[in-house]
């Protein structure tokens, strides 16, 4: 094999999951582009054709008449042409993730997902089945191993393709977010090259899918365990990069993106979830309660940067417990965004309740029924707008307040899509003053200020929860790092402090199970992650 330059292409897509259509409209978009720069080869991310994760889609007889057709379509652009594309495939009654390599209109090498993740978010025991175990192909005499996603996770089929000769690794990925995953990518890499001492390539989905993001970020690490080209955060991105080819594959250094702090990362994560859940189910519009506090404040922000003013109304509802610093942060928020603002005071409202409610109980309402009525009260109005102007309400609760169970069943939980969900309150701070170093649209007070939901005269959230920083160090240690009550505790945590904690989640399932959907951001969110049963002793 003689010494060449060879440029190729990684396409970091946002790929709609079902529509293949427009998915392949994507793909061949690419293709050309790629060719235009002299590109030899464009690999693509796992299950590029159908979108990931395609869960029961999967078993429609139709989808893969259309993938087939997909198919042909590709083909008719590789002429001298090399592209690496995933897809679901049935043979018989059986499924599988598979890897297609095409060159001259052929499929000339295909590899079948060996390795099939079934914990935290994955199920996919439940849609496919095992592949073989290695896959090397002739890329311009250069011997290629390619690998799907979890493959590269474990150690045996990297080794065995460079036993079979591989220069280089190539992985298909659909690796979802969270605040430790890309290190964790990075981690993986730099084993399977100190193992075997080739470059990999690596290209991952981008794009919000329910409750999962895919960052993007793509990237190729050379021989050395050195970065060598990635792609952009939360974004499309189609990365070009030249490898030479010899007796080894040397990758061409590229410029890096900028190394982003942890809440610049987590806040586009969650600005493209909430634009590609809106768009992607075909809403117009989004609507939310706006109270002056910083959850809603935070959350309005995330939905302006995702769609623009002009697709946002913030709604006021105030009552008699509302105060005017509230209402004034409310509206200079809406301001400085500039959003649409209604204003409906619910007082009238909510006395119609407790005069109803007076007669059918023969006594005044508990307080606890009263705060609630407000909050419900407030969600049918949301919920009458969003339907009249077809538009998708976004809940503002975060992951804090749905742990302990401080939020309102059908009250302010009601709605399509949850922004914060797995957002703890203490993070909710660093993102709204992360948003103000972009351009100051929080008002200073809201950050300040003693959080409180204002349904009662002098309320605050610290009347009924613990201070938030220790509450959500306790809930991170026992969901997402999975200890014990009595680890907890011997982390020098006060005993009865952790068992009222514990106690609140445990007791919340119920309501847990009726939140929302909203965009997993941490290892462990209250979504596929959290499997727990709602009736039962826990």
């Amino acid at each position: 094999m003689g010494d060449k330059t060879i440029k190729i292409a990684l396409a970091q897509l946002n790929f709609c999951v079902g529509d293949i259509e427009g998915n392949t409209q994507k793909i061949l978009t690419a293709i050309k582009r790629a060719k235009a720069k002299d590109a030899k080869l464009i690999v693509f991310s796992e299950l590029a054709l159908t979108g990931y994760p395609i869960e029961d889609l999967l078993f429609k007889e139709d989808l893969h008449l259309r993938v087939q057709h997909a198919l042909t379509l590709i083909r008719k652009l590789t002429q001298n042409f090399y592209v690496i594309v995933g897809y679901p495939e049935k043979k018989g009654k059986k499924y599988f993730n598979v890897a297609e390599v095409i060159y001259d209109g052929k499929m000339i090498a295909k590899r079948y997902k060996y390795h099939l993740p079934n914990y935290s978010v994955f199920d996919e025991k439940r849609y496919f089945e095992k592949g073989e175990k290695s896959c090397v192909f002739d890329f311009r005499g250069i011997k290629t191993g390619l690998l799907i996603c979890e493959d590269l996770w474990f150690p045996e089929l990297s080794k065995k393709a460079v036993a079979l000769g591989a220069k280089w690794l190539i992985c298909i990925s659909a690796s979802p977010y969270d605040d430790k995953k890309f290190q964790k990518r990075i981690e993986i890499l730099k084993s399977r090259i100190s193992e075997n001492s080739v470059p990999v390539v690596y290209v991952n989905l981008v794009g919000g899918q329910d409750e999962l993001v895919f960052d993007g970020r793509s990237f190729v690490m050379n021989e050395h365990q050195e970065v060598c080209a990635q792609g952009k955060h939360c974004q499309e991105d189609l990365l070009f990069l030249e490898m030479h080819a010899g007796k080894s594959v040397k990758i061409k250094k590229e410029k890096l993106p900028k190394v982003l702090s942890k809440e610049e990362e987590i806040y586009s994560a969650l600005v493209l979830a909430t634009r590609d859940y809106v768009m992607k189910n075909g809403f117009s519009s989004v609507y939310l309660g706006v109270s002056g506090g910083i959850d809603s404040a935070l959350t309005l922000a995330i939905a302006v940067d995702a769609l623009g003013p002009k697709h946002v109304t913030a709604i006021v509802m105030p009552s008699r417990y509302t105060a005017l610093m509230s209402m004034e942060d409310a509206y200079a928020l809406a301001g400085a965004l500039k959003v649409k603002v209604i204003e409906i005071p619910i007082t009238p409202m909510f006395n119609e309740f407790l005069k109803n409610l007076k007669k059918a109980l023969a006594k005044k309402p508990k307080d606890i029924t009263e705060k609630n009525i407000q909050a419900r009260v407030r969600a049918v109005l949301l919920m009458a707008l969003a339907n009249e102007f077809n538009g998708l309400v976004l809940t503002t609760s975060n992951k804090s307040e749905i742990a302990a169970g401080y939020s309102t069943l059908y009250g302010d939980m009601a709605g399509g899509f949850d922004v914060l969900k797995d957002v703890y309150k203490t993070m909710i701070y660093r993102l709204a003053a992360y948003r103000n170093q972009l351009k100051f649209v929080i008002p200073k007070r809201t950050i300040t200020r003693a959080p409180t939901a204002e349904l009662a005269p002098n309320q605050k959230d610290q009347d009924d929860l613990p201070p938030y920083d220790t509450l959500d160090i306790i809930l991170k240690l026992f969901i997402e790092e999975n200890l014990s009550e009595e680890k907890i505790i011997q982390k020098g945590f006060d005993e009865s402090l952790v068992k009222e904690i514990l106690t609140l989640l445990k007791r919340c399932e119920y309501k847990r199970r009726q939140s929302p959907i909203g965009p997993r951001m941490t290892t462990c969110s209250f979504g596929k992650d959290w499997r727990f049963p709602v009736s039962g002793k826990k």
